[in-house]
């Protein structure tokens, strides 16, 4: 079986005016499926702009990425959109819910945009799963800062993608929502049998995961304090 994500020798460079800034440095790490992965360190380590090449969000400026033994880091861009949408979903900090329409509508809002079939089992276990099912008609603005977040999780999974990428995603919640937030991460991995990779600043939070790569200066160790 193909590795879920693969990475080799990831170099990413930003150039301000004369400056370079080195945000990755030769990174490598590979992510076996149906695991649950947290990428943990400080501001400016590198750790973003790792899950934005990850997701096919960015390109390297050397270096490739494998998702489900395919490169995408040398796709073109409407050709790495395609693959992005199919096989991966986004959760980030921000809930980036769309005010004016329900949860339900929020939730399917990717599969309509894609002009995808709705599977109704599949929608109708993953809010069972994440405890909406009562919530359906209402409004973002109805909902607590947790029950949007599990919105924003349904809607990344409706697509049924394999692998579920989060950027920070429990950074504007309280620790009670914290905790239960991460519970309902770690259920529906296993429920689902998704690869979950998740970027956080927090050694706490960064715990709840199987494993955890600490990065410093756009390189990586495995286990270890940011």
């Amino acid at each position: 079986m193909d590795a879920a994500i693969q990475a080799i020798h990831l170099n990413k460079e930003y150039h301000l005016g004369e400056t370079v800034v080195h945000a990755l440095r030769d990174f490598e790490i590979t992510i076996e499926p149906n695991t649950f992965t947290a990428i943990v360190g400080k501001s400016g380590s590198g750790k973003s702009t790792l899950l934005h090449l990850l997701g096919g969000l960015d390109r390297p400026t050397s270096g490739q990425v494998f998702l489900l033994g395919t490169e995408i880091s040398a796709m073109k861009e409407e050709k790495r959109n395609i693959f992005r949408r199919k096989h991966i979903g986004f959760v980030f900090q921000f809930f980036n819910l769309i005010p004016e329409l329900t949860v339900k509508e929020n939730i399917q809002f990717p599969a309509i945009l894609d002009r995808r079939r709705l599977d109704g089992a599949y929608y109708e276990k993953l809010i069972a799963s994440l405890q909406l099912e009562n919530r359906q008609a209402h409004f973002p603005n109805q909902l607590s800062g947790g029950e949007q977040q599990r919105v924003a999780i349904a809607r990344a999974l409706i697509n049924q993608p394999e692998i579920l990428l989060l950027d920070e995603p429990t950074g504007n919640l309280d620790e009670e929502t914290t905790a239960a937030v991460l519970s309902t991460l770690k259920g529906l991995q296993q429920e689902f049998c998704k690869t979950l990779v998740m970027v956080t600043h927090d050694k706490e939070i960064a715990a709840a995961a199987g494993s955890i790569i600490t990065m410093r200066d756009g390189a990586a160790q495995l286990g270890g304090a940011p």
